[in-house]
């Protein structure tokens, strides 16, 4: 045995990493304070972005969310509805009258948590990410019914940005702090775009269904709230299937969110809905809706066109306007079918045109009507054309053609202002010179009455009554009546060388039933904003053109026109029986057919022709193609109680003249067979005798006699003259 002590062997030590749990430490140390940075970080840049975006939503207007551009209203002077402009296709209504099946089809298709949410629904955003970040695409969105409104209120807040959404979600916070719920659901299913140009509930419910928005059933409300998220695919007049298929989705939808039972999805699946017929095609209005338009743009800025809410009154009446419209186009397509008519008729052209495409100048037979109520100078009717479809060009208030024999009134109005009486012998004999003018008769009659230049229409009596009456002196009459603006100074204005619109040649022979006074024309009466304030008015304003006399006078003609002169056919073919006056009018070569007449309350005018002046066909006369028309406007406007079965009475005196003189008669002029009588307006009686016929006196040189107001006789000859 050895003595050897054994060895001792040493305990294996158990190495301990000090190095390793020392580094875990200082990682854990490490990512709590960048947690606690980025969060601190985090906090005060969600402080900072909160206080920015704050700051940029207060800079929205809250009231524009009531503020929806509606359609302005056009009215006639009855206030039946003549049309709408500008605004939106909108009409709005409060909640109540919203029916209770579109509110819960509404949310449960847009925001189920909408009366639970403070304006941003984060239970829905994050579901939507979860099912995004899923389907790795968007397929959900997180907007809420007040985030949608926010954005649909105020431009700018249109685009996709991320800056855009966070102004949005600021701002949805900001209205429902400072709306009810209701009020905000109020303001979004009136405003909210429901595909074919309709905005609201109430105008989708209506052009959709024909019923009110409180009137919709369960299954019409589901197919509307389904037209929302993309109301061009989905819009039933687009898509009837798409819609259909829309509606079943939001039903389900409510179901799920126990508004309604299945039982009810099933029946309204069920249900027939009558949709209504998608609306023909429709231009922005009519000839009177044109002019209206023209004078609206000369009232109101462009901030009233774009908010719209207007109530626009008018002096238009709807049925004169209808009537007129229907007069022209059955004359004028009558005129077309006559065998002297070579030119394309209207029924042709419209077999070959595309029902799309505007004509800039059309090859049929046009015409025109105008209608002034004589004593405001409002418009009643205005008529631009046969069709507002092919043609915007308005012919009545636009067009300026030669107004031909309707001229002469002023002619002789303007000479009877100057003392020449209708009784005075004119020759109608031919204008010596290079320029002599003919008769459409192509006859010519020697010394007669200068009235009957008138009711005949003589050309060459009116030449030589214009030069009594002064070139000067017609021109200034013509312009202070509103025409002859442009007409160049020459003898050949007589009888008819001047240009003027429709427009003004009616306006302009209102002078001869008012008393000599020309109202103003015009169609905006006043004009209301949404509240019901009026914010512009029309007043009425006259000046005096010719003297009550001398419009007494050429009335008196004028009534002859219509009684055996160159218009009688109103009364013996077409049956106008009630006083009035009128003149027809025809240009060169016929290229232009007018007639212009009143009643005591209505003045109308007509023209026919074609929109390049060419010949209309042989024998286009005023009293063939546009009489027939005024004949028929103006029954309508008798029918309508526009017209007076009596003028009011002018004071007249009896009084003896001279024929060659247009002064007081002497027995000298009766020996020489001068001598007529008439009845006369005081201011028109002369006051001087006749010199021509008296022995030894001065002869007649066949100027322009003036009425002589102060001279000759004494008061003696005076009150003798005017009991004579």
């Amino acid at each position: 045995m050895s003595d050897t002590p054994p060895k001792k062997t040493k305990p294996k030590k158990i190495k301990t990493s000090h190095t390793h749990l020392g580094q875990w430490a200082w990682w854990k140390a490490l990512a709590l304070r960048v947690f606690l940075v980025v969060a601190i970080v985090g906090a005060v840049t969600g402080l900072i972005l909160v206080s920015y975006y704050s700051h940029l939503a207060k800079a929205y207007d809250l009231k524009a969310l009531g503020l929806m551009p509606e359609r302005s209203i056009v009215y006639d002077r009855k206030h039946e509805v003549v049309g709408k402009l500008y605004g939106e296709n909108r009409i709005v209504v409060k909640l109540s009258e919203v029916s209770p099946w579109f509110r819960k089809a509404l949310l449960a298709r847009e925001d189920t948590r909408f009366y639970q949410h403070d304006g941003v629904d984060y239970r829905g955003i994050a579901r939507a990410v979860v099912r995004n970040v899923k389907d790795r695409k968007v397929v959900q969105g997180a907007s809420t019914l007040t985030m949608q409104l926010a954005r649909n209120s105020y431009p700018g807040l249109d685009d996709r940005s991320l800056h855009r959404k966070l102004v949005e979600v600021m701002l949805a916070r900001r209205i429902e702090k400072a709306n009810s719920k209701d009020q905000i659901l109020e303001h979004y299913v009136n405003r909210i775009f429901l595909g074919s140009g309709l905005y609201g509930i109430q105008r989708a419910a209506t052009v959709y269904f024909g019923k009110h928005a409180s009137q919709l059933s369960l299954s019409e409300a589901a197919l509307i709230a389904g037209i929302i998220r993309s109301p061009s695919r989905f819009s039933p007049f687009k898509n009837w299937e798409g819609a259909k298929k829309e509606r079943d989705d939001v039903l389900r939808r409510m179901v799920a969110t126990k508004m309604i039972t299945q039982a009810e999805a099933d029946a309204a699946k069920q249900a027939p809905i009558a949709l209504h017929a998608q609306p023909a095609f429709q231009s922005q209005g009519d000839y009177a809706m044109d002019a209206i338009r023209r004078n609206l743009d000369v009232i109101l800025e462009d901030k009233d066109f774009e908010d719209g809410g207007l109530q626009i009154y008018t002096t238009i009446d709807k049925e004169l306007q209808v009537a007129a419209e229907e007069s022209l186009e059955k004359r004028a397509a009558a005129v077309e079918k006559l065998k002297s008519y070579t030119r394309i008729s209207k029924a042709k052209f419209d077999s070959t045109w595309d029902h799309v495409s505007e004509v800039p100048t059309t090859p049929y037979l046009q015409g025109a009507v105008m209608v002034i109520d004589n004593r405001t100078g409002g418009t009643l009717a205005v008529v631009g054309g046969r069709d507002y479809h092919q043609s915007k060009y308005n012919r009545a208030i636009q067009g300026e053609r030669q107004i031909g024999s309707t001229i002469k009134p002023f002619v002789y109005s303007a000479a009877m202002a100057r003392g020449v009486l209708p009784g005075t012998l004119i020759d109608d004999s031919p204008i010596p010179g290079d320029w002599s003018p003919g008769n459409s008769d192509g006859k010519f009659l020697g010394l007669q009455p200068m009235g009957l230049g008138l009711i005949q229409s003589r050309n060459t009596m009116t030449v030589r009554v214009g030069d009594m009456a002064g070139l000067d002196n017609v021109m200034q009459l013509m312009r202070d009546a509103g025409i002859g603006e442009h007409a160049e100074k020459t003898r050949q204005v007589f009888i008819g060388n001047a240009g003027a619109s429709l427009k003004q040649l009616t306006s302009a022979f209102t002078i001869f039933p008012n008393g000599g006074l020309r109202h103003r024309p015009f169609l905006i009466d006043r004009i209301e904003d949404r509240h019901g304030n009026v914010v512009y008015a029309t007043p009425v304003l006259d000046a005096e053109v010719i003297s009550p006399g001398v419009s007494h006078m050429a009335s008196r003609l004028l009534s002859h026109v219509l009684n055996e002169g160159t218009a009688s056919s109103a009364r013996t073919e077409y049956g106008w029986k009630l006083p009035g006056g009128g003149k027809t009018g025809t240009t060169n070569d016929y290229k232009d057919a007018w007639f212009v007449g009143y009643s005591q309350a209505v003045t109308c005018g007509v023209w026919m022709g074609c929109d390049k002046p060419e010949t209309i066909m042989d024998a286009a006369y005023g009293a063939k193609l546009s009489l027939p028309v005024w004949v028929d406007v103006m029954k309508k406007a008798q029918a309508l109680k526009y017209v007076t079965d009596e003028p009011p009475e002018t004071p007249l005196t009896r009084v003896k003249l001279c024929r060659t003189s247009s002064l007081l008669a002497t027995d000298s002029c009766a020996a020489a067979s001068a001598l007529y009588e008439d009845d006369m307006p005081f201011e028109l009686i002369p006051q001087a005798f006749c010199q021509v016929h008296g022995v030894g006196g001065p002869s007649y040189s066949g100027g322009a006699p003036r009425v002589q107001r102060n001279e000759g006789g004494g008061l003696f000859d005076r009150l003798r003259s005017w009991f004579r």
